[in-house]
């Protein structure tokens, strides 16, 4: 809150400093200026667009279910259908549901342009009260940010047509005592499209967070990376192949509780256009004494000295019959 806070004073201090120089009739012509160019930049992506819906399962068996239509250089994006606002944490609220639309669009326009809110004036988003995107209090949320963003970001490319399913999770692995407390989400693969294959091994859409080096992270832990590599033939096959999802095995050397969220663990990320989908991801602990522990997707685990937790995440849909 305080680098928030500081942040935002900065950001105060720069443009007061700007209006002071140019004016304030300037100042607030050229920001008109930056969300018209936006809003200019995202109708015309939209005149490319076809009307689609798409109807998205997730491994708790909710569902996101998402309709676009196209009209006159607009849209209108309706998530009517989506399943109600659950007990768990899975719920997102509605700002992130108009996050996730508007990072959408913006990476369907070509030109570089700044994310402002002119992005969004083109678009109408209908998403009905007390649903899973847009839950009443005292609903929980927590996880709507980092899990249930990443299903919407899909569901809305999969009504498109424009991109298959990344790994549609970020895989939040943390872990801890008294001690030492540690927090990491892990990169998989991403969709196809129709003109490109899907990349290995990095984090998509709603994330753009970074893994900690070995070398610090056993430094600073009693932990050891005994493993981070691609999972090879985890991508879904097609014209255009997904990406590659990883394999990360992490020994641990003294007593500690970790814990996996994550999604993709029994629903597979989808393909389009006749491209396969992606490998689901896997959890799963193995024991110092040689013992398999299967690890659902959302769990936590007492850890050993000498256990070693492991992570196979999604690879991402194809695209086109290969």
């Amino acid at each position: 809150m305080q680098a928030q806070i500081a942040a935002s004073e900065r950001g105060s201090q720069q443009l007061l400093q700007m209006v002071d120089r140019y004016r304030l009739e300037t100042v607030q012509a050229y920001m008109q200026h930056i969300q018209d160019n936006a809003e200019e930049a995202v109708r015309q992506a939209i005149t490319v667009l076809q009307d689609g819906d798409f109807t998205y399962e997730m491994d708790d068996g909710n569902q996101i279910q998402v309709s676009v239509k196209i009209k006159d250089h607009s849209a209108i994006v309706d998530f009517t259908g989506t399943s109600p606002q659950q007990l768990s944490n899975l719920n997102a609220p509605l700002a992130i549901c108009k996050a996730v639309v508007l990072y959408v669009f913006r990476t369907l326009v070509q030109d570089d342009i700044p994310l402002n809110a002119g992005c969004l004036k083109p678009l109408e988003i209908i998403v009905p009260e007390g649903c899973l995107l847009n839950p009443q209090y005292p609903a929980a949320v927590v996880a709507g940010n980092v899990e249930t963003s990443q299903a919407i970001a899909n569901a809305l490319y999969g009504a498109l047509g424009v991109l298959a399913a990344s790994q549609g999770t970020m895989n939040n692995f943390t872990f801890g005592n008294e001690q030492y407390q540690y927090y990491e989400t892990i990169c998989g693969g991403s969709g196809a499209g129709a003109t490109f294959d899907g990349t290995d091994a990095v984090q998509t859409h709603m994330t753009n967070s970074r893994l900690t080096d070995p070398e610090v992270l056993e430094w600073r832990f009693p932990v050891l990376v005994d493993m981070f590599a691609i999972r090879a033939g985890s991508g879904g096959q097609g014209k255009h192949s997904g990406g590659n999802g990883v394999i990360r095995r992490i020994r641990f050397r003294e007593a500690m509780t970790a814990a996996i969220l994550s999604g993709h663990r029994r629903i597979q990320p989808f393909g389009l256009a006749g491209g396969q989908a992606g490998k689901t991801g896997r959890n799963w602990v193995e024991r110092s004494n040689g013992t398999i522990v299967e690890v659902s997707g959302k769990a936590e685990v007492q850890m050993l000295p000498g256990d070693v937790f492991v992570i196979e995440t999604p690879g991402g849909g194809g695209f086109g019959e290969g």
